[in-house]
């Protein structure tokens, strides 16, 4: 490869990472994006008020009842579900991980279910948090950092339990395998879960920046294995989770065999708002 391919080559390597960093911060800081979380309520069996939403709320035997007052107003798909007389309303059974969105004026409610407990976070574009985003700082495209590697299934799913951002919680993981891989001269492996998109895989980690460029806690990278289980690692796509913003989420932590002994000088970096309080 000629040195003008080269420097094309870097150009164009460089020109996708900043349209792709673009696109992920404008969907981060969407008017109901998790910045736009103002509180995390998690539901009991005795119906209580709730700050951000309305109604009172309880769960039992996984369902969650909602009763709401005449003139309260709640939203499904476009459908009000309140009466003139006020209603009472179930939602649930909801899948571990899952969640519905509701609406309530102008703030999103969101249902979920996080380590077997259901939570409820309203969201509001006016957030102080999302209002005040200045954007994450991340460390300039290296190429050195995109490296190949080769996922390898295990011989069944693996239940998986890691650790949560909230304490007092556990998320379990179905890991279908392990990615291998080279990096700094070192030969190096992950345990892969399954991602959001059909096909994907979601891998959590730290590395030796975390806690001192990186966020302490996590970080995430999502990859595509080929028909031959060939995977593209780049680094420089590595992003934080919600948890690296607001203590309102309920990241998971990396499995410990994720905790890579190399400093990965890629992706992004501790945001603005947690640089005080590494």
């Amino acid at each position: 490869m000629t040195a003008s391919s080269t420097g094309t080559a870097l150009e164009s390597f460089d020109a996708d990472w900043q349209e792709w960093h673009a696109a992920h911060e404008q969907h981060r800081a969407h008017p109901h994006g998790f910045l736009a979380v103002t509180h995390l309520h998690w539901l009991g069996d005795e119906p209580t008020p709730l700050e951000g939403a309305p109604g009172t709320w309880s769960v039992e035997a996984d369902v969650v009842r909602v009763v709401l007052a005449p003139g309260d107003t709640l939203q499904q798909d476009g459908r009000e579900l309140n009466t003139p007389s006020g209603a009472t309303l179930e939602f649930g059974p909801i899948e571990e991980r899952g969640g519905i969105n509701l609406v309530s004026g102008d703030s999103v409610i969101e249902l979920a279910k996080r380590g077997g407990e259901y939570i409820v976070r309203p969201r509001h574009p006016e957030n102080p948090l999302l209002q005040e985003y200045q954007g994450t700082p991340a460390y300039s495209p290296d190429a050195a950092y995109a490296v190949r590697g080769t996922f390898v299934p295990f011989e069944a799913p693996r239940p998986t339990t890691v650790g949560a951002a909230v304490e007092g919680i556990q998320h379990v993981y179905e890991a279908p395998g392990e990615i291998r891989f080279k990096l700094a001269g070192q030969e190096l492996v992950l345990t892969a879960f399954n991602g959001h998109a059909p096909g994907s895989l979601s891998v959590l980690f730290t590395d030796q920046t975390s806690g001192k460029t990186t966020y302490a806690a996590n970080r995430s990278l999502s990859v595509v294995p080929g028909a031959d289980g060939s995977v593209l690692l780049d680094f420089n796509r590595a992003v934080n989770l919600p948890c690296a913003y607001t203590d309102l989420a309920t990241c998971p932590r990396p499995p410990a065999e994720n905790r890579l002994p190399v400093a990965i000088e890629a992706g992004e970096k501790i945001p603005y708002e947690r640089q005080d309080q590494q």
